[in-house]
């Protein structure tokens, strides 16, 4: 297939030129649009063979999670991990050199802003005089939220599968190329995930350890046990996926300790479920301001997939003791059903009384001139019996019954070959995509970013009818990372 496809490629370059609307999706067509939109991105957009999040049409603004530098390239979500995997994905399914040299591209990247140690922060800045300037004047500047930025460490970060990301992209290129320029950094950003584990399976936020920027009245939280936004289940998945490649024991045990970590960490019978980070003594704490010292059900249903997940890749049905305590307290936390059936969660419980926290923003600032937040425990809040059993119990009774000895056939079916199923796009919708392309075949759309000229301005009721995270923002219009990579597997998904 690959070289069928080369050479209606080779044949047909030239017919994005035309500026006629197409009639039918060909795969000479669908090609040439992948071709000329990723060399612009890759030539004109991209920096040193890495990506933010936005850019205005003009390339003149530039956006990671906060307003970007030129020099600047960034590793969450949508970023140079993500477009790497996709250059990846494209060479894979085209065999077109050229991909894979983009991919290479933004691999080497990341290899130069790798920590000493192996890990990586969410940013990689190839103008390292200027970083000083940029966390006093643009990172630190939000009256509310993005602590995260407030300060520069210097270490790495598990945050938004960060690191995780990063050694995952180098793994799948490895293991495509097998080019050992890539061998020793993925080595090294495999030990850091071993070094930076604790004693007892559970990993930080960040690494190396750091504790010295308290804040708001609160500790340092980075050096916690970390489970916010996927951390210790991506660090998992990661580790699972490069014993499967390399054979080495190293990776599965610090994975299998990584599982018994969440069985040490479960909160008690009546609060049995997780949260998204716990400090030295396993009890929930405050992180971030703005995330309470609670128990969750979103993070109670992300580790109860992780201990299955173990089970099914071990064998070991250590994993699935905690499940059911946690089941029982999520079916006895349930405050209402919605119009489709589904029962509704508090976003915190109380970890003292079970009942629901209450965030409040208060219309006052620290002398930091950030947002003061106030938790209230509602004991007015009534649970209601469930008479259906939740859909993470139905999956649960599936996987505890699996037949012995299928532990890992039904590991491959729900974990690793999901990950290779896609659906086709339609055929009106890749027309579209190809018709609507600029003169220089990317996507232009309209999105809202940061306004940080505004954003450390305490205007309580923006906050308030705006919502915390929109009272200032600007819109432009521009190119969009996600939707580059949205459109382009889209597109990848018709050829034949």
């Amino acid at each position: 297939m690959k070289q069928a496809i080369i050479l209606t490629m080779l044949l047909s370059v030239a017919t994005m030129a035309t500026g006629q609307k197409k009639q039918k999706v060909s795969d000479a067509d669908v090609l040439a649009t992948m071709k000329k939109a990723s060399a612009y991105m890759v030539n004109e957009v991209s920096c040193n063979g890495g990506y933010l999040w936005y850019y205005n049409e003009d390339l003149s603004q530039r956006f990671g999670e906060v307003p970007a530098r030129k020099s600047q390239i960034w590793l969450q979500g949508a970023g140079t991990p993500a477009m790497g995997e996709l250059f990846l994905d494209m060479y894979k399914e085209t065999a077109d050199e050229a991909y894979l040299e983009y991919a290479k591209k933004a691999a080497n990247a990341l290899i130069y802003g790798q920590h000493p140690l192996g890990g990586w922060h969410y940013f990689i800045d190839f103008d390292k005089k200027g970083l000083e300037g940029w966390y006093r004047d643009t990172a630190s500047q939000f009256v509310l939220g993005w602590e995260e930025f407030r300060h520069y460490y210097g270490n790495c970060t598990y945050d938004d599968d960060i690191t995780q990301g990063a050694t995952r992209y180098l793994l799948h290129l490895y293991e495509e190329t097998l080019d050992p320029a890539y061998l020793a950094p993925l080595r090294k950003a495999l030990d850091f995930m071993l070094i930076s584990q604790y004693p007892n399976g559970g990993w930080p936020q960040r690494y190396p350890l750091r504790y010295e920027f308290a804040h708001d009245g609160f500790p340092d939280y980075t050096s916690y046990y970390t489970l916010n936004d996927g951390a210790m289940n991506n660090i998992i998945d990661v580790l699972l996926e490069a014993y499967e490649f390399f054979g080495n024991e190293e990776y599965l045990e610090a994975a299998r300790r990584g599982g018994d970590f969440f069985m040490l960490a479960q909160g008690p019978e009546g609060h049995a479920g997780w949260t998204d980070q716990f400090d030295m003594n396993l009890q929930p704490t405050r992180g971030r301001t703005h995330e309470p010292a609670s128990f969750q059900a979103r993070y109670t249903i992300s580790t109860i997939r992780q201990l299955q997940k173990m089970f099914l890749y071990t064998g070991d049905r250590r994993y699935l003791r905690p499940i059911p305590m946690a089941l029982d307290w999520m079916e006895s936390s349930i405050l209402d059903i919605d119009e489709k059936g589904r029962p509704d969660f508090a976003t915190w419980y109380d970890p003292e009384t079970n009942f629901p926290l209450i965030r409040m923003t208060l219309p006052e600032v620290t002398h930091e001139g950030h947002i003061k937040y106030q938790f209230i425990v509602d004991s007015t809040a009534t649970f209601i019996e469930y008479s259906e059993k939740l859909a993470a119990r139905v999956q649960y009774e599936k996987i505890r019954d699996v037949e012995p000895g299928k532990e890992r056939e039904m590991y491959n079916e729900l974990y690793v070959n999901a990950r290779k199923r896609s659906s086709t796009a339609d055929e009106k919708e890749v027309l579209e995509l190809m018709d609507s392309v600029n003169e220089n075949g990317i996507w232009i759309e309209k999105f809202t970013v940061h306004d940080i000229a505004r954003t450390m301005e305490p205007n309580f009721e923006a906050l308030k009818t705006k919502g915390d995270y929109l009272y200032a923002v600007k819109e432009l219009e521009g190119i969009s990372t996600k939707t580059f990579l949205q459109n382009m597997r889209k597109l990848m998904t018709t050829l034949k």
